[in-house]
């Protein structure tokens, strides 16, 4: 069985430097106080113009991120391809509204393609609809009884052009695509989108993946109503399986406006959900491929050893293993070290822009049960052993 125990494995691509900074950037992250004032005094600083672009650079960004443009993360994508690790390019600059915007985040999706082409080590590339569409055109585009105007309808088309023209991009490059999950309010519209894009490019093999989040709990029913309507129209399905990441917003939103909360009714009924997940992909891998996008050591161990006992080999590319860039590196490193395909998330982006994903990475790593101390004892134990040595 698979072991996530060795910290030299797991931290080979890090100097002493590197490390000692890990450690105390995790100590910081681990207390929530000084998480929640850091996004207050960032927010601050940017509005009065203050310097800090710098000091964020050198500290939470290098940790989290690759760099400000594609080119910036050739080193980060050569030094994980090194160890045999995978770079998927995330362009995390989200929220914007102009056309403009819309369309030159589209365009920089378009050239994380084109890169992933050229590059054995990057296995695939990813987007996020509300990158290429208004938030609340796709919140009304969510709700089918809404009827939409004719200035949002021709909204609607633009966004599914943006969508349309990466996936095709995507398709004839041959560069296996991502569309990530979003907040429930929006995902019904975004699952439509990956379904017509999945039956429309995936005719030959799985090119497009939809996000499936198993935090919701009608998530594994949906898994499978994706699968039996992929057999119906004669398609392959592609799904990155994740937990989720919006747990506390999802809940406080249900809350205020009086519905039933998505969210799964405790931590271990989404781990059970996932694990099921997985055991029904592998079942099915003559029609799905997977991504397993987790940091959780027993799902990844459960899905090695699905693997083991379906006979499947582990460097197939049906199944890849994926975390975050600067996280769980005792998981993504073994697994690499022990033949699994594993990549990460490399997000990029100007460091103004990618702010807010910087401060929902520091929210999430502060309330995920003892993730800061799983992390900074595989550090501290990886310390001493370079001293021993």
């Amino acid at each position: 069985m698979i072991s996530f125990d060795n910290t030299k494995i797991a931290f080979a691509g890090k100097n002493d430097k590197d490390l000692q900074w890990s450690y105390r950037l995790f100590k910081m992250i681990g207390k929530p106080w000084l998480v929640s004032f850091g996004e207050f005094a960032v927010k601050v600083a940017f509005a009065i113009y203050l310097p800090v672009k710098g000091m964020i650079r050198k500290t939470i960004y290098k940790q989290f991120c690759g760099g400000e443009t594609i080119a910036d993360c050739g080193t980060k994508i050569k030094e994980l391809g090194d160890f045999g690790i995978g770079t998927i390019l995330d362009y995390s600059v989200e929220g914007k509204t102009s056309d403009a915007d819309l369309d030159n985040t589209r365009d920089e999706i378009i050239a994380t393609i084109k890169r992933a082409k050229t590059d054995v080590h990057i296995p695939f590339s990813v987007f996020k609809p509300t990158g290429i569409a208004r938030t609340d055109l796709l919140e009304k585009m969510n709700d089918l009884q809404i009827e939409l105007n004719e200035q949002e309808k021709k909204e609607m088309a633009e966004a599914m052009a943006r969508v349309d023209l990466i996936c095709k991009t995507a398709h004839d490059l041959d560069v296996p695509l991502f569309i990530d999950a979003e907040d429930s309010w929006y995902q019904d519209a975004i699952d439509r989108m990956a379904t017509a894009m999945m039956s429309k490019y995936n005719t030959e093999k799985t090119v497009v993946y939809n996000t499936i989040q198993m935090y919701r709990h009608d998530r594994l029913a949906f898994l499978k109503k994706s699968f039996k309507e992929a057999e119906e129209g004669n398609y392959f399905i592609g799904v990155k399986l994740v937990r989720g990441a919006y747990m506390e917003k999802e809940r406080e939103r249900a809350k205020e406006k009086g519905y039933p909360s998505p969210i799964q009714p405790d931590k271990a009924s989404s781990d059970r959900d996932y694990d099921l997940a997985l055991e029904f992909m592998i079942e099915h891998l003559d029609r799905i491929s997977i991504c397993a996008g987790t940091h959780n050591e027993n799902s990844s161990k459960h899905l090695a050893a699905l693997m083991d006992k379906h006979g499947i080999e582990k460097g197939d590319k049906r199944v890849y293993f994926a975390q975050l860039l600067g996280m769980s590196d005792h998981i993504s490193y073994n697994l690499a070290h022990a033949g699994y395909n594993v990549a990460k998330y490399v997000p990029y982006g100007p460091v103004k822009e990618v702010m807010p994903y910087l401060i929902r990475r520091a929210k999430e790593n502060t309330s995920v049960a003892g993730q800061m101390g799983r992390e900074l004892s595989l550090i501290v134990e990886e310390k001493k052993r370079r001293k021993s040595v």
